[in-house]
């Protein structure tokens, strides 16, 4: 199964929880983005003007290895955060939003009110700040 296919029939966390299949998906999706180099890279890409960034642009924005750098570029297609063109001797990437669309509906917290417990309220907050 396809992680969009898998991401397209994710409820919201708070309406039913994910079966495992679906959690196995997502957390791919995840385990991607939790790496430092390929959050940043992901954020270069999103942040460009236009869309778009050439891969030589995502190298020289890191002290790493042409060969690591493709590594990560490798994973966040891989998950489909990622799509990339080639023109001539350059590639270039930008985001797939249905994707970031997808995980973005999967942690939405419904609008009839908020969602109560331990990890909710300012705590969770400064949690996530830390």
């Amino acid at each position: 199964m396809e992680l969009l296919e898998i991401l397209e029939c994710s409820p919201p966390l708070t309406r039913e929880p994910l079966d495992s299949e679906q959690a196995a998906g997502v957390a791919r999706v995840f385990k991607a983005l939790g790496d430092p180099v390929r959050l940043r890279i992901l954020s270069i890409v999103a942040s460009r003007a236009g869309g778009e960034v050439c891969v030589c642009d995502i190298t020289d924005a890191f002290e790493l290895s042409q060969p690591t750098i493709s590594h990560h570029l490798k994973v966040l297609k891989e998950v489909r955060l990622l799509t990339s063109e080639r023109r001539a001797s350059w590639v270039y990437y930008r985001l797939v939003p249905e994707t970031l669309g997808e995980l973005s509906a999967l942690l939405t917290l419904p609008a009839s009110g908020p969602v109560t417990g331990p990890a909710s309220g300012p705590t969770a907050a400064a949690a996530v700040s830390r």
